[in-house]
């Protein structure tokens, strides 16, 4: 009898600490539980925080280059149509250009912001203009006149800070200009710089193909060098060739030397507005 006792306590005891252990182990279980579901609403909760403050900032970068009809009053825009310059213009270059200024320019625009000013070109019949990503840089307030003289308001799609290209929208039809394989650029070939050298809207300068595949300060092998014309004002405007072509999208020159000019060459410049595009658009733009 006492053993049959012993067994039963034994047993008992053995029944009670297997219910201690799961009612323990239900406790850990369902603290982890509440613990983790803490955890993922804190994170829910810093993706919606985050979500929200992007797109204020988005929301807050499109009206201030959208909505500035006001402020551009104040930029000093002087806004005038070509037709009366066509003449003067085809007169500053050479006969392998004169036949292309005319539909090479209705494609050219000047951009005006309110810290800087620059050329821009359009890719896109429905209205997408490239030009350099630093001619945007610390903009508040933007516009862009077309070759016609009129004013439009300009949203800033994307941009590529180390390859100095940025991509606008303004509404309306345009005519575009293609973009060259700039593989097949030969040196000592033609080219006219299109752009607003120091406030001079829509100014021509013509010169030649220097050399290809130059260093840049991003560490590529990817400008054009020309000794075409280059000064502030012309950064984003297109250089072309005699076919009225884009080849290169103009970039900057060296202050210490003269006619050192480089242009991002084109292949370049389509990759990084279809990857722009891509990831704003979602398609590839040209």
């Amino acid at each position: 009898m006492p053993l049959k006792r012993h067994h039963k306590v034994m047993i008992g005891g053995v029944s009670s600490l297997l219910v201690i252990f799961i009612v323990i182990n239900s406790i850990l279980m369902y603290s982890l539980f509440v613990r983790q579901g803490t955890h993922y609403t804190a994170l829910n909760q810093k993706i919606d925080d985050l979500e929200k403050d992007t797109n204020t900032k988005i929301s807050s970068m499109s009206a201030t280059l959208i909505d500035v009809e006001q402020e551009l009053g104040t930029l000093g825009l002087q806004v005038g149509s070509l037709d009366e310059d066509l003449d003067l213009l085809k007169a500053s270059t050479s006969a392998d250009f004169s036949g292309i200024i005319e539909d090479a320019i209705k494609s050219v625009v000047t951009i005006k912001t309110d810290v800087s000013q620059g050329t821009g070109f359009i890719v896109e019949s429905n209205g997408y203009v490239v030009t350099n990503a630093h001619v945007m840089e610390g903009a508040t307030a933007a516009g862009i006149i077309t070759y016609d003289g009129t004013m439009h308001n300009v949203a800033l799609i994307g941009a590529d800070t180390e390859m100095d290209v940025a991509l606008l929208k303004i509404e309306g039809n345009y005519q575009i200009l293609r973009l060259y394989n700039s593989d097949n650029i030969q040196v000592g070939e033609k080219v006219i710089a299109i752009g607003n050298p120091l406030g001079l809207q829509f100014s021509v300068s013509e010169g030649i193909v220097s050399a290809t595949h130059r260093l840049g300060a991003n560490g590529l092998y990817a400008y054009v060098q020309t000794d075409a014309a280059l000064n502030p004002g012309n950064s984003g405007g297109p250089l072309i060739n005699t076919k009225g072509e884009v080849i290169g999208i103009n970039n900057f020159k060296i202050g210490s030397g003269e006619s050192l000019g480089f242009a991002l060459e084109s292949n370049y410049v389509k990759e990084v507005v279809n990857d722009i595009s891509q990831q704003e658009l979602g398609e590839n733009l040209i």
